[in-house]
């Protein structure tokens, strides 16, 4: 638990004691050490901030938004690349508003945040998160 807190990854974990990653991800779910999902305060607490910015952590007790369920799940073009960012994030987008048209939530993960695809009004669910197998 005290490692998640500080920051290590399962791989990490697994590296330092000399065992799979697999083997500490199922050990850490079985134990009920689970990241929370948080929002990102961006009125700097002046206001309650209502965005969908979020980010998980293990350094948290309670989820700070409740999960009905359901949606899909895409990617975002993460870091910018000369010939590559731009169309990925135009798929993004696309992609979201073509779920939000046919009435099904859409939950977008991607680490870089001056992209369309981050703008809190485009999808349900936003993420900023890298790509792994925990995310």
């Amino acid at each position: 638990w005290i490692a998640k807190q500080a920051g290590f990854s399962d791989r990490g974990i697994a590296r330092l004691v000399g065992t799979e990653e697999q083997r500490i991800r199922l050990m850490r779910t079985q134990n009920n050490i689970l990241p929370v999902v948080k929002q990102i305060d961006t009125l700097a607490a002046e206001f309650p901030a209502k965005t969908n910015y979020l980010y998980t952590t293990f350094n948290g007790t309670e989820n700070d938004l409740d999960f009905p369920g359901g949606g899909v799940i895409v990617l975002g073009c993460g870091a910018y690349r000369i010939g590559s960012s731009c169309e990925f994030d135009w798929c993004a987008v696309s992609c979201v508003r073509t779920l939000n048209k046919l009435g099904i939530k859409s939950i977008v993960i991607n680490h870089n945040p001056e992209t369309v695809s981050t703008d809190f009004d485009e999808s349900d669910r936003l993420y900023f998160e890298e790509l792994s197998l925990e995310s």
